[in-house]
């Protein structure tokens, strides 16, 4: 193998290391209130994407700040409001989420992200459904 073969394959491999997959991603909520008779499909964004993870099998001979769990989470969000159409008077038809401006590869801040993997399928509408282009 040439020697400039050898240098890029080494280059490739370490710029695909540090390199992130980090960014904000179209999104869609559905949200609906027992009272009101829609739900609404919110088109949002949110924060997606590849973060390089180090765990080593000797966890218990390394320091924990050597181990990083750095998941796709916010940098800058802001939250916006939405009208739930055919609510009744007597209910609060707004409903607020968050807007994904800019993302990070950091830890998982539970204060405002679902930090778990597993997926549940809950994100359908069980009413008629509005659209809501924000």
């Amino acid at each position: 193998m040439s020697p400039f073969f050898v240098m890029s394959l080494l280059f490739g491999l370490t710029v695909c290391q540090t390199a992130s997959l980090c960014a904000p991603s179209e999104y869609t909520i559905h949200v609906e209130k027992r009272e009101c008779a829609y739900c609404l499909a919110i088109n949002t964004t949110i924060c997606a994407g590849f973060c390089m993870t180090r765990d080593s099998n000797g966890k218990k001979l390394l320091l924990k700040s050597a181990l990083s769990q750095n998941v796709c989470t916010y940098k800058e969000m802001l939250y916006q409001t939405a009208l739930i159409p055919g609510c009744p008077h007597h209910t609060i038809p707004y409903y607020s989420y968050p807007v994904a401006v800019s993302c990070k590869c950091g830890k998982c801040n539970t204060d405002y992200s679902d930090c778990v993997n597993e997926k549940v399928r809950t994100n359908y509408c069980t009413k008629p459904q509005k659209l809501c282009n924000m």
